[in-house]
C-alpha cells in the first residue's frame, strides 16, 4: 500500500513540474500575449507628432529646385539642377588649375541630404511625414474625442430610458449611416476652404461626422443590460435621479465597451483623414499631409516612386497597429473573448 502510494505522488509530482522555458519560447510567448509592435508604432507616432519640430530634419516647406526628385540617401544624385563650373574660368594649364577645376566641378553635384529623398518640389520627404503625423495624429484625437462624447451620451441616453426615444436616436443613425458621407464631405469642404475657413477646424468637424456612430450602438447595448442590475435598480430606490444613475452607476460600467471602440476607430479615422486629403477635401498645401502627400505626388510614382511610397506605408504601417491594439484591447477587456494562455 504505501509503495502503491508513494509511487502515485511521485507521479503526480513528476506532472506538476514546471518546465523552463528558453528565451525564445519567453519572447515568442511575450509576443503573443502583449501587442508590442502595434504599440511601438503607436507611441512612435505619438512622439514623432509631438516632437516634429527637434526630430524633422528639415523645414517641410522650403523648396529646393537642385533637390528635386532626388533619390534617398542610398541612391544616386540626380544632377538636372546643378551648374557645372565653366572651364575657362580656371587656368587648366596648370596642376592648382585643374585641382581647383576638379574641387569646383564636384561641389557643382550637391549631396542629397535627404534621407528619404526630396519630392517634386525639393521638399525633404522625411521631414513631411513627420510633421504629417502631427497632422493626422491631431486632426484624429480631436475629432474621436468629438465622437466619444456625443455618441457616448446619445448611447447612454437611448438604452436608459428606452421607448420611444430609443427608438428615435436609432433610427437617427440608420438614417446618419445611409448618408452619402464622402459626397457630402467634399461639398462641405469646399464650401469652406473657398471661404477663407480654417482648414484643420473643417476636417475636425468632416471626421467627427461619422466617428459617433459606432459608440451609440456600443454604448446603447451596455446600457440596455446595466441599467437591469440590481445595484442600478437599488440605488433607484434610494431615490437617486436619472442623471445621477446614468452618471455615477451606468456610465461606469460602459468604459471598457468605449476603449475597445475608439482604439477600433482610429486607425478608420486616419484612413477617412487621408482619402478626403487624396481627393482634394483635406489640409492644404503648404502643411503636410500624408493623405496629400499621396495624392499630389502620385503623377511622379515612375521617376520618383519614394515621394508617393513612404507617405502611403506610413498609413499602412499605424492602421495595422491600430486594428492588431484594439483586437488585443478587445480580447482583454471581454472575458468571453479572453483566451487563456
Amino acid at each position: 500500500m504505501s509503495t502503491g502510494s508513494e509511487s502515485s505522488s511521485l507521479g503526480s509530482s513528476k506532472g506538476l513540474q514546471t518546465v523552463k522555458r528558453s528565451p525564445l519560447s519567453q519572447l515568442w510567448y511575450l509576443l503573443r500575449r502583449w501587442p508590442l509592435i502595434p504599440l511601438f508604432l503607436m507611441i512612435t507616432l505619438v512622439l514623432t507628432g509631438l516632437f516634429a519640430d527637434v526630430i524633422a530634419p528639415e523645414d517641410p516647406t522650403v523648396q529646393s529646385l537642385k533637390f528635386r526628385n532626388f533619390e534617398p540617401t542610398w541612391g544616386r544624385a540626380m544632377p538636372e539642377y546643378n551648374v557645372v563650373p565653366n572651364p575657362e574660368d580656371f587656368d587648366l594649364e596648370t596642376t592648382s588649375g585643374v585641382s581647383a577645376y576638379n574641387r569646383a566641378k564636384k561641389s557643382s553635384f550637391p549631396q542629397n541630404k535627404y534621407i528619404l529623398g526630396g519630392d517634386n518640389l525639393g521638399r525633404d520627404v522625411l521631414s513631411r511625414i513627420i510633421y504629417g503625423a502631427r497632422i493626422s495624429l491631431k486632426v484624429t484625437l480631436y475629432a474621436l474625442t468629438s465622437g466619444i462624447i456625443v455618441g457616448t451620451a446619445l448611447g447612454l441616453i437611448g438604452g436608459y430610458f428606452g421607448g420611444w426615444t430609443d427608438e428615435i436616436l436609432m433610427r437617427l443613425v440608420d438614417v446618419w449611416l445611409a448618408l452619402p458621407f464622402i459626397l457630402i464631405a467634399l461639398v462641405i469642404a469646399q464650401m469652406f476652404l473657398h471661404s477663407g475657413g480654417a482648414a484643420e477646424g473643417v476636417i475636425i468637424f468632416l471626421i467627427a461626422l461619422v466617428a459617433w456612430t459606432p459608440f451609440v450602438r456600443q454604448v446603447r447595448a451596455d446600457v440596455l443590460t446595466i441599467r437591469g442590475q440590481d445595484y442600478v435598480l437599488a440605488a433607484k430606490v434610494a431615490g437617486a435621479t436619472h442623471l445621477r444613475l446614468m452618471w455615477k452607476h451606468v456610465l461606469p460600467g460602459t468604459v471598457s465597451t468605449i476603449l475597445v471602440v475608439a482604439s477600433l476607430r482610429v486607425g478608420q479615422l486616419i484612413l477617412t483623414e487621408a482619402t478626403l486629403s487624396y481627393l482634394g477635401a483635406g489640409i492644404p498645401d503648404p502643411i503636410p499631409a500624408w493623405g496629400k502627400s499621396v495624392k499630389d505626388r502620385k503623377d511622379f510614382i515612375e521617376e520618383a516612386w519614394w515621394i508617393s511610397f513612404w507617405p502611403g506605408f506610413c498609413i499602412f504601417l499605424v492602421v495595422m497597429s491600430l486594428n492588431f491594439f484594439g483586437d488585443w484591447l478587445r480580447d482583454r477587456l471581454d472575458p468571453r473573448l479572453r483566451q487563456l494562455d
